[in-house]
């Protein structure tokens, strides 16, 4: 047994389950929600605009994979040889990796690798990654997910030597409402609070609440409208979400795109042309509209939503290619 695991006290080593490291595991995940609260037995840890990866390791092979199973090495290379540097030989733990503009967390930023499939581009980019690791599932021959959060992450504090690129989320205890207002005032995403005495459940869970400063989701590309004027590529995205087997409509986003993402995705969008509606709630396209294969999810931030149900001030912030279309709701406060 890991001496860290050894430490444990007996309560707690009655919850670990000796087993085979697993090839995957479904990721946490968490519950947006509009309260906002005090509470001891709750961690608040900051919330970063990035990509969720998990991190596997088995002997000397590292897999670093999103939350729909991609795998990410050759796009974060440096990830890789940080985390074989190490030392732990099996584990696997949960993080997000992330890209900074200042002090701030920029999933913009972030596109800009998270397009690259190539290592030594990857590596020739110039734009400089962290992982923020924030959980522990696996250690040594031995599933955590049944012990509490708190012992997850005293295990994990101890378990590395954290240097960059690869980071420890720090967390606060209790005052939610106060690291809410540092966390906003910062320029932060937000916040996420976490039940301290939860177990790591593989599924979304309201022990993990989200407190956003913008609002910010995914949503499904199901088509564009032309460009005007001097702009290439397409004008607006037409923008959607599932309820149920239903796509519905949720406006039109037609600003942050730089003249990059304008070509490649206009041309992915033309390849994607179709006549009929993906929308169940829009039958046919008014003028300049382009009806597409509903594949694409992007990422947007918005003020509000109208009462109609659509986007308010929407600014594209990237594409996202660790969740698919058939996954993307309206996200609500439970």
């Amino acid at each position: 047994m890991h001496p860290l695991l050894d430490q444990l006290s007996g309560e707690h080593k009655e919850k670990l389950i000796e087993r085979d490291q697993p090839d995957w595991v479904e990721p946490m995940l968490a519950t947006l929600t509009d309260r906002r609260f005090h509470d001891r037995d709750w961690i608040f840890e900051r919330k970063f605009d990035g990509e969720r990866c998990l991190v596997f390791r088995k002997g000397d092979t590292v897999r670093l994979l999103s939350r729909n199973r991609k795998r990410l090495n050759d796009t974060y290379p440096e990830l890789e040889e940080a985390l074989r540097k190490v030392g732990e030989r099996r584990f696997i733990a949960d993080g997000e990796i992330v890209a900074f503009e200042g002090e701030v967390t920029s999933f913009s930023r972030l596109q800009e690798r998270m397009r690259i499939q190539d290592r030594e581009k990857a590596e020739r980019s110039g734009v400089a990654v962290s992982l923020y690791l924030f959980d522990l599932m696996y250690l040594d021959g031995y599933d955590l997910c049944a012990l509490d959060l708190r012992a997850r992450k005293s295990i994990l504090a101890r378990l590395f030597a954290f240097e960059d690129p690869i980071r420890y989320t720090e967390h606060r205890d209790g005052d939610g409402v106060a690291f809410y207002r540092d966390a906003c005032a910062k320029g932060w995403e937000g916040v996420i609070a976490k039940r301290a005495a939860g177990r790591y459940l593989h599924r979304r869970s309201t022990d993990w609440l989200k407190f956003k400063c913008v609002n910010q989701q995914e949503f499904v590309i199901g088509g564009y409208t032309d460009p005007s004027g001097s702009r290439t590529g397409f004008g607006a995205l037409l923008l959607g979400y599932y309820e149920g087997n239903d796509l519905i409509s949720a406006g039109k986003v037609g600003t942050g795109f730089d003249d990059r993402t304008l070509q490649d995705l206009g041309d992915r969008l033309l390849s994607r042309e179709r006549k009929t509606s993906p929308f169940a709630d829009k039958d046919r396209p008014e003028k300049g509209e382009h009806f597409v294969t509903p594949d694409l999810v992007c990422e947007v931030a918005f003020t509000e939503w109208t009462d109609d149900g659509k986007l308010r001030h929407p600014r594209f912030l990237g594409m996202r290619q660790d969740k698919t279309a058939e996954d993307v709701v309206r996200e609500r406060p439970g």
